[in-house]
């Protein structure tokens, strides 16, 4: 069926190279200090040398300018390869200040004129976190989509705009097409009743109101689609929905991730042997994509669009269904079984690595609590003892937090159609297929994939050196051997506290003595005696 997909389009190849379509364009992207900013911005300036302007909406932190917080950005591994083709790479990047949660973005009149020749824009900005209010995650999610299209709108050059949204924005169907769905609520009044309404009233009645949704991130989510189905008659949008997002498979660095959110979490935290249990369906299949595939089919996607009809609104599924697909109990068995033989997780892992999934909410917490809570309450003694700050207890509720608010999508599998994903890859010239096939991956292996995403978290988010592989590897085979003499000294000391506490000796067959003598008295022995006669 892929195969198929994938028959090369003859009615595109008239159009211009991806390269040569942004050469000269001036693009706008929101979000681009995320995972997926990030490694979007260094594709296009690396795949795509002669664009002209990348804007880069950007909000002052913690005390330090935009300026600065550029500069920060492009000192990043991400760019490390970039940095070798083109060291003035920075130049063509410019900060603008802006807030997505803001009216007008927080933007100022002088930077809306000076972007006026903007034609692609991507807006990936959101709120990823399943625990905002629902205030803020509307005014950021659905009320920033908005703010995003009204300055589209101002743009006379503009050719596509992408809204980056999420396979998991529209639940409860059997099978999630690509296609627009029916709005859970009417987003303009939400907008509305957020704005007037005090935070602690809403979140009240937030359950009620996002029709008992999982949570407030997929709400608003869903609303900011139809933001976008609104604008279509206005602007040349086009709706990116992209899955989990996972560590690269070969672009910048195979293996590049910079968070622990989702999966990544999951996985980091049993391959550091903290997580030994999960409240899951085993057979639940998580749909991970990786970051370089879903840019390249960003790029795909609104070099097509700038070259459709406006009135269409197309609709992307990014997923990795039909591709590679990994359970959640697969995605564990890599994480315990690949990391103590190839990269194992330095000094951070103090336990062997092992565990499981369950999907009985019981049978989880207890060994939630014997197999997490007491040990990480032992080490933080341990260590208070020693005068060094206990660390294992507060990782164990933050693992407790992610774990629930991750229960909905780790109990209930989804069905992504991505046939609109799929063929992207036909519409490319022969000349952009090294650089942008967005279908390549799915020969590959998943043991060659996890492997590399295994050397990611080790390279790129524990900040662990090569040249220590060795010595972390002998370090977790000695964890290992003390490990399992500990568990059968435990096992050989149980067995035998229940030997002496229950007597089990006494119970055992006795063979009496040949040697023994009996002492009996002479009216004893002349009794037995005439008892015998």
């Amino acid at each position: 069926m892929i195969d198929n997909l994938l028959k090369k389009d003859e009615a595109l190849l008239h159009l211009p190279t991806i390269p040569n379509f942004f050469a000269g364009q001036e693009i706008f992207i929101t979000g681009g200090t995320g995972f997926l900013g990030k490694v979007l911005i260094e594709k296009l300036l690396r795949s795509c040398p002669d664009i002209k302007t990348i804007y880069l909406l950007l909000r002052p932190k913690k005390g330090h300018s935009i300026d600065e917080r550029l500069t920060s950005l492009c000192d990043q591994v991400v760019f490390d390869a970039l940095r070798v083709f083109n060291p003035k790479f920075m130049d063509k990047l410019v900060p603008i200040e802006g807030d997505v949660s803001q009216l007008g973005l927080g933007m100022s009149e002088h930077d809306k004129k000076m972007m006026k020749n903007v034609s692609i824009v991507y807006h990936s900005a959101a709120s990823v976190r399943f625990d905002d209010s629902l205030k803020y995650a509307v005014l950021m999610n659905t009320r920033g989509t908005r703010e995003v299209m009204e300055f589209a709108t101002t743009l006379l050059n503009i050719k596509c705009v992408m809204h980056v949204s999420t396979t998991y924005s529209n639940l409860g169907y059997d099978s999630v097409k690509e296609e627009i769905y029916p709005a859970i609520a009417d987003w303009q009044k939400t907008i509305e009743i957020c704005e007037k309404m005090e935070e602690n009233v809403l979140n009240f009645v937030t359950k009620k109101y996002t029709s008992f949704m999982p949570n407030t991130y997929v709400f608003s989510k869903n609303l900011a689609e139809h933001v976008s189905l609104h604008c279509k008659d206005r602007l040349p949008v086009i709706i990116f929905r992209p899955s989990i997002v996972f560590s690269a498979w070969e672009e910048p660095f195979r293996g590049y991730v910079d968070n622990f959110n989702g999966p990544m979490g999951i996985l980091l935290a049993s391959h550091i042997g903290i997580s030994k249990t999960m409240l899951c369906d085993p057979k639940n299949i998580l749909d991970m994509l990786p970051v370089d595939v879903c840019v390249k089919a960003m790029i795909i996607s609104s070099w097509k669009r700038a070259h459709e009809q406006q009135s269409v609104l197309p609709v992307i599924n990014a997923a990795a269904a039909k591709m590679i697909t990994v359970t959640i109990n697969q995605l564990l068995d890599i994480g315990i079984n690949g990391s103590c033989e190839e990269f194992p997780p330095g000094n951070l892992g103090i336990f062997v690595q092992s565990g499981g999934v369950t999907l009985c909410a019981i049978w989880n917490l207890i060994r939630c609590f014997f197999f997490q809570l007491i040990p990480a309450m032992i080490i933080d003694t341990a260590l208070k003892i020693k005068g060094m700050r206990p660390r294992l207890m507060k990782l164990q509720r933050k693992m407790y937090e992610a774990n629930k608010a991750l229960t909905y999508f780790t109990t209930h599998n989804f069905d992504f159609q991505n046939e609109n994903f799929i063929k992207l890859a036909s519409y490319l010239r022969p000349e952009d297929l090294k650089a942008f096939d967005n279908t390549s991956h799915y020969r590959g292996s998943l043991i060659t994939y996890s492997r590399f995403a295994l050397y990611g978290f080790r390279r790129y988010l524990l900040n662990f050196k090569d040249e220590d592989l060795e010595k972390d590897r002998q370090r977790a085979h000695k964890i290992r051997i003390a490990t399992a003499v500990v568990k059968y000294l435990m096992y050989f000391i149980l067995f035998c506290i229940i030997i002496f506490k229950t007597d089990i000796l006494s119970f055992l067959p006795q063979r009496r003595s040949d040697c023994s003598v009996n002492y009996l008295s002479d009216g004893e022995r002349s009794h037995s005696l005439r008892f015998m006669d």
